[in-house]
């Protein structure tokens, strides 16, 4: 592996770990996200502290911390294996933000973005595809989980050299939501409408 590739790497995990959702909250003078609602720092917990402006910039941000490490490797002319190491670096920094105790999100923004630069067309079909899940089902994990195992695919059919990365992501993300994937088995994954505020205790400093 090069030094480029290396440094690329390094980067995507660093940007990743600039928490959107923490930094969001604050600006705005809303509870900390990783101690109420569902206790996740992304953009969904963030609707339900504060409503829709504070939750859309934090989704754009974390599209952005994927689309920008991505979009620089792959004009540097990095191949396909490292585009998917950078991108798969930037959902961990998004995920175990150094920054932030390493208490993150889930990356499904994060991993949208990343793909964003280097397949558009599978992009957008992922985005479409979330919000027809969620639109039937009101559950965010639901959607994500579903639209992320469809990646591979996706990308197998429109863009096959980046085949390999979509599946990386893919396999993150799903290990991420394993606790979601057990409530929704067991029927007590909660929606966005029905979800009801947790009050955890912040770590002591």
């Amino acid at each position: 592996m090069s030094a480029l590739a290396i440094l690329m790497i390094v980067f995507a995990y660093l940007l990743g770990s600039i928490s959107s959702a923490i930094i969001m909250c604050k600006l705005f003078g809303l509870d900390d996200p990783r101690f109420r609602g569902s206790g996740n720092p992304g953009a969904t917990n963030v609707y339900r502290l504060g409503g829709p402006i504070p939750a859309g910039m934090t989704l754009l941000f974390d599209v952005l911390k994927g689309m920008i490490p991505v979009w620089a490797a792959y004009l540097l002319g990095l191949p396909p294996i490292i585009l998917g190491l950078v991108a798969v670096s930037a959902c961990l920094g998004h995920i175990y933000p150094l920054f932030f105790k390493f208490q993150g999100g889930k990356a499904v923004a994060t991993a949208l973005g990343a793909m964003f630069p280097v397949a558009t067309e599978m992009a957008l079909l992922l985005i479409v595809t979330w919000v027809i899940v969620f639109w039937i089902s009101r559950v965010s994990s639901l959607a994500a989980l579903i639209t992320v195992s469809l990646a591979p695919l996706f990308a197998w059919l429109i863009k096959p050299q980046y085949t390999i990365p979509a599946i990386m992501l893919a396999a993150l993300i799903i290990w991420r939501h394993r606790t979601n994937i057990k409530r929704l088995w067991h029927g007590t994954e909660v929606g966005l409408r029905n979800a009801k505020p947790n009050r955890k205790t912040p770590p002591k400093k």
